[in-house]
């Protein structure tokens, strides 16, 4: 191989001159080496992929409402192996406890829908791919390879040249433009996580509402068959007086038409009682209607109804926050995108059945290595352009942030009040069953001495009967609104015992 003689090259990107030493191929591809080498030391081997699948609360809530400037720095995922396997413990398969008519736990069946619902899965799947985008990143910290072949000029005699030819690029300084793309990709990827989160307590709530629902029809189905069974003992007594000639014959008939609406009102109890059961189906992929499912006391002892909220743990502010974060990011980018970038170049070139224009010897051999400064200095004002973009998207992530923040706040407190009132009102409807058990018992009496109609102990037993539903209903409506509360509020992974466990293979770190 002849060497190249030295000589001056000029790279017109940025007003300076930089001096350029063609080398031998064999040592383009030692320094490629050794820079390779360099970069694996500073950025270490392939990103590890467990870490994208576990989640740290403790990192993601690391942001202060009461500034209105977020955290700088971008909270990390933390990535040890070793615990994983140590301290990870696996949701229950569906053989260990979907079997026969035992009682179900209830916090099983929410983690046995985390298992089978596609939503988490989708989830998973997001959080991989933005893994990918970080690494993909990161590579442009290593150096960029590229070749080809090229032929002459078809309009002239060496048409027939081939040329072929290798580079190779690797950044020196570029005044932190990658870091900031992996930094964007970071935080797009806690965005990601955040987002699991808010489908895992989302499909929890799903899981623990409709439980409740069932619990709740059960009881008012129940109610409305001691109801039927009370209003034919009357339509009995009323046949029997009418057809003695005690009472008149209107007696019968209107205790059947009541016998009928109570019939009728059963239907309907029944039917709401199916849709949650099929709700619950849906849910965890397979029926479990034979099944009771006890609520735990904990939904009410640890509920925290009225301890202050922690606004940092709900999953709506966590991907608010993470979003704020891309949106400064991208405004740093930007920012950095007018600086220049420095680059080392090499490049080889053979001609094959021509000469080589870049020495213009006949199937030449040709080798380089220079240094390159590059930088955009006019784009028609796109730079400053997409600043402005960055500032409003981050504004709009604060505003995001803020509303999230409101609509906690205000469902908080309607919840609290919406509980202190059915309390209230189980109160005053337990003293009214009370009254109408004694009201019924006296209208039975005079009904026998012909003093009351039979309309009157109808009525007293639709009353009994219509308190009972009313208590019913008012005492789910507060468990739906405790599981509600433990949403919003971000508690649904400490009460439900979802942390440190495999949901899909992603893992809550608290």
């Amino acid at each position: 191989m002849t060497p190249i003689k030295p000589r001056l090259g000029w790279i017109l990107v940025v007003p300076f001159f930089v001096l350029v030493t063609p080398v031998k191929a064999d040592t383009f591809y030692d320094y490629l080496s050794h820079k390779k080498d360099e970069i694996h030391q500073i950025l270490g081997k392939e990103s590890n992929n467990d870490s994208l699948y576990k989640v740290n609360i403790g990192k993601l809530s690391e942001f202060d409402l009461a500034s209105t400037s977020m955290l700088e720095e971008l909270p990390l995922v933390t990535s040890s192996k070793n615990q994983v396997n140590q301290q990870t413990k696996t949701i229950a398969s569906n053989e260990t406890w979907l079997g026969g008519n035992q009682e179900l736990s209830f916090v099983e069946v929410v983690h046995q829908a985390l298992r089978h619902r596609p939503e988490i899965t989708q989830s998973i799947a997001m959080i991989a791919g933005q893994g990918a985008n970080i690494d993909a990143a990161k590579a442009e910290y290593f150096p960029q390879v590229s070749g080809g072949i090229t032929t002459a000029d078809l309009t002239t005699g060496e048409r027939g040249r081939q040329l072929y030819t290798l580079s190779a690029t690797q950044m020196l300084y570029d005044f932190g433009k990658i870091k900031s793309s992996v930094d964007i990709e970071k935080a797009k990827l806690l965005q990601e996580q955040a987002n699991a989160l808010v489908n895992i307590d989302d499909i929890a709530y799903q899981t623990a509402n409709a439980i409740v629902n069932i619990k709740r029809y059960k009881e008012i189905v129940r109610i409305a068959d001691q109801q039927i069974k009370g209003i034919a003992r009357i339509a009995e007594i009323a046949n029997l007086r009418a057809n003695a000639g005690i009472s008149s014959q209107a007696d019968p008939v209107q205790a059947q038409s009541d016998l009928e609406a109570a019939e009728s009102n059963k239907i309907v109890q029944e039917n709401q009682l199916k849709q949650y059961q099929q709700k619950l189906r849906n849910l965890l992929g397979r029926d479990v209607s034979n099944q009771q499912i006890k609520i735990p006391e904990t939904i009410v002892k640890n509920a925290g109804l009225y301890e202050q909220t922690q606004f940092n743990l709900v999953p709506e502010m966590m991907a608010a926050q993470a979003a704020i974060q891309v949106a400064k990011f991208q405004k740093e980018q930007t920012k950095l995108s007018a600086y220049p970038t420095i680059n080392v170049k090499g490049s080889l070139s053979q001609a094959l059945n021509g000469t080589n224009p870049n020495n213009n010897k006949d199937d030449g051999f040709y080798n380089s290595i220079m240094l390159e400064a590059t930088s955009n200095f006019f784009q028609g004002g796109a730079i400053r352009s997409k600043q402005r973009s960055a500032s409003y998207a981050e504004e709009a992530a604060k505003a995001e942030l803020n509303a999230v923040y409101l609509d906690v706040l205000d469902q908080v407190q309607l919840i609290r009040e919406e509980i202190e009132n059915k309390q209230k009102q189980i109160q005053t409807l337990t003293a009214r069953q009370l009254s109408t058990t004694r009201t019924k018992e006296l209208y039975q009496e005079q009904y026998k001495l012909g003093t009351r109609s039979v309309v009157d102990l109808l009525n007293s037993e639709q009353a009994i009967h219509s308190a009972a539903q009313e208590i019913e209903t008012a005492k789910y409506d507060i468990y739906a609104n405790l599981v509600q509360y433990i949403k919003i509020t971000g508690r649904t992974r400490d009460l439900y015992q979802l942390n440190n466990i495999s949901i899909q293979g992603f893992e809550i770190q608290p």
